[in-house]
């Protein structure tokens, strides 16, 4: 569970810079609860639901080896670690661009070699 929480943190490390240069964009930070057609419900670190809206001009970036990569929606899971960027319209968050990458495999336990017979 911490390397997941390092992973996130880095993650949002990466857009720390520019995200205060997007006036009045919302930040939603988070993992995917849910997927629908046209919307993505994420729970964000404070424990919140947040439901963000996809526009026909949303762009969807998946994040690998420390290299964003172009992506579609049908590529975000639940599960996945997101950091969208989003303009409130009409009441809503509609996506500008979301980030997402999925979360790191769970380590295996560390075990101690087998001692010889003696």
């Amino acid at each position: 569970m911490p390397f997941r929480w390092s992973l996130l943190a880095l993650l949002f490390a990466l857009v720390t810079g520019p995200a205060f240069a997007h006036g009045n964009k919302v930040h939603v930070r988070g993992t995917v609860e849910k997927i629908s057609s046209d919307s993505v419900i994420v729970k964000t670190v404070d424990g919140k639901s947040v439901e963000v809206k996809f526009a026909p001009s949303t762009v969807f970036l998946s994040r690998f080896n420390n290299e964003d990569k172009p992506a579609k929606a049908s590529d975000l899971a639940a599960g996945d670690l997101v950091v969208i960027h989003a303009t409130p319209k009409d009441n809503a968050l509609r996506a500008d661009e979301i980030k997402f990458s999925a979360p790191a495999a769970a380590k295996p336990a560390v075990t101690s070699p087998p001692k010889p017979n003696s």
